[in-house]
């Protein structure tokens, strides 16, 4: 009993961070005991110091060796589970002849700790593991009579696996059969286990793909959220090789309650579950059509979970929800974390692009959200606003006056190029488009690229589709600013070419303005096949063949 209180006492110091190795031969001293506690105790201590100690270590293997033949098999476990943590390589070849006694113990529960640690004893010496044929042993516990020895053999050797570049578990339609039997009475992370090996297995045709899934489905009601997504896995992978309409259907409805289900856990198995079902929607979108108010936010939900949610209701957007949707997306966007409101306010446009018929009633409700006159919300919105008016040319432009009253409250850089854009876009449209952009000209040099880019471009066809004289001398300027006054490598080669097609031949640039938001010169010898320079003494292109 002193020496258990001991030992507890080294352990303990141990664990807050204190330095107990000097102690190492006077622990070690303590291993010659039949009590099962003061032995686990010294074990702990050995893990842990062993690789300070590599030679100090040693004096223990003989009572490894001695406790690997014990009558008791916690006893034999535990020896061979210590020596399989020790990462001494010195130890490692005395672990060899124990190991293989245990893998082929009468014992269950020695079996299955053999079997892990085997796949320790690869990490630290890959080479001795094949050559004494420990993978061979562990092919073999695979049609253990013992379920929990199946699990661990599979687990161990998918964790082989993924340190192998060359094919070392491969299930045949024998190892499937025997893992399917042990699915069911294993314990809920054997089953995981047994799942995420099965997920590797091709079936060969459609009927072997349903016998799977027939056989896997149960694992859908398990309480343990790993055992259900791990069985999710595999009945969508088998479902693409299931021919009948009827089966997948079924399937899909079975699936859904299940991950349902998931989403009244804690919130970290939410945000699991969630970024699993983002995936799922985006393949199979058909299993949770019906379930979109599951992903409604609720106010006590963390943001990284109201941000999967939002995420997942635009993919299952659709015209008989659409409704729902926007009024739960117009709540959002009201909220006080800004971030959310943001994110929010782009789902709206995100619905509008996505679904034609819904545009209207999108727009509408950005509109609505405009007119709070809330700073962050305005220029998110018409960011969403400019992409709809891309996606949807000449269809939504009567909304363009309201966007214009929220001109002097923009200061970010997208909201500002965004608008820039909608002016340049509809100059034709806009009686005093050019006073609007020329607001922008003061602060042209201090303006991010993002901005200036957008501004060239906006002015370039406001000259096009108006050229008077009050836009001929913005351009000028713009112009001027961007070849003179800027450091900036895109911007100037941008101004460049305007400069010298609006110099040649202007119906050319209405051409690119048009279709090229963006032009850069990387551009063009992919789609002409010549690269493009600039001689600066001229003020000229040219161009040349590419290489």
């Amino acid at each position: 009993d002193k020496r258990k209180d001991a030992v507890k006492k080294v352990i303990a110091a141990m664990t807050v961070g204190k330095d107990v190795s000097s102690l190492f031969t006077d622990v070690v001293n303590c291993m010659q005991t039949e009590n099962l506690e003061l032995k686990k105790l010294v074990y702990l201590y050995l893990i842990n110091y062993a690789k300070s100690q590599p030679d100090l270590a040693i004096l223990a293997v003989n009572t490894f060796v001695k406790d690997s033949q014990d009558p008791n098999p916690l006893i034999r476990a535990l020896a061979v589970r210590t020596m399989g943590c020790i990462r001494v390589d010195k130890i490692t070849e005395y672990l060899c002849d124990p190991l293989q006694r245990c893998l082929k113990d009468d014992d269950p529960y020695v079996r299955k700790t053999a079997a892990i640690c085997v796949a320790k004893l690869y990490d630290i010496n890959a080479e001795l593991v094949e050559d004494r044929g420990f993978l061979e042993a562990l092919k073999d516990l695979i049609s253990d009579n013992n379920p929990m020895v199946v699990a661990n053999a599979v687990a161990a050797l998918a964790e082989i696996q993924d340190s192998s570049a060359r094919p070392i578990f491969e299930i045949t339609s024998h190892t499937l059969t025997k893992l399917l039997t042990a699915l069911n009475e294993c314990t809920e992370w054997g089953q995981v286990f047994i799942l995420d090996s099965l997920s590797r297995y091709k079936a060969t045709d459609a009927r072997d793909a349903e016998n799977i899934v027939e056989r896997v489905t149960p694992r859908l009601q398990h309480a343990n959220c790993a055992v259900v997504l791990s069985a999710v896995k595999i009945i969508l992978l088998q479902m693409e090789l299931i021919t009948s309409t009827d089966v997948v259907r079924n399937l899909c409805k079975k699936m859904a309650p299940p991950l349902v289900t998931l989403l009244s856990a804690e919130p970290e198995i939410q945000y699991v579950a969630l970024r699993n079902i983002n995936l799922i929607v985006q393949k199979r979108p058909t299993i949770l059509a019906h379930e979109i108010k599951v992903f409604f936010c609720k106010y006590n939900d963390p943001i990284y979970v109201k941000m999967e949610k939002l995420e997942i209701m635009i993919k299952l957007a659709s015209d008989r929800n659409i409704d729902q949707v926007l009024l739960e997306f117009k709540e959002y966007a009201t909220e006080v974390d800004v971030d959310f409101v943001r994110k929010a306010v782009r789902a709206i446009g995100r619905c509008a692009i996505k679904l034609e018929r819904a545009a209207e009633r999108c727009i509408s409700v950005l509109l609505e959200l405009i007119k709070i006159k809330v700073n962050y919300v305005v220029q998110e919105a018409i960011i969403v606003i400019k992409d709809i008016f891309r996606r949807y040319p000449n269809t939504y432009e009567s909304i363009i006056a309201t966007l214009c009253e929220s001109l002097d409250t923009l200061d970010e850089p997208e909201a500002k190029a965004s608008m820039i854009w909608i002016i340049g876009e509809y100059a034709e449209r806009i009686d005093n488009a050019d006073e609007l952009l020329e607001s922008f000209l003061d602060t042209f040099p201090e303006e991010p690229a993002l901005v200036q880019l957008q501004l060239l471009t906006a002015t370039v066809k406001l000259f096009l589709k108006k050229p008077t004289e009050g836009p001929q001398q913005m351009i000028q300027a713009v112009l001027n600013n961007a070849t003179v006054e800027t450091d900036n490598p895109d911007l100037r080669d941008r101004a460049y070419i305007y400069w010298r097609l609006l110099s040649t031949d202007p119906e050319v640039l209405k051409v690119y303005t048009s279709h090229l938001p963006i032009l850069c010169l990387s551009d063009i010898p992919m789609t002409t096949g010549y690269v493009c320079g600039f001689d600066r003494q001229q003020k000229m292109l040219f161009w040349q063949r590419s290489l």
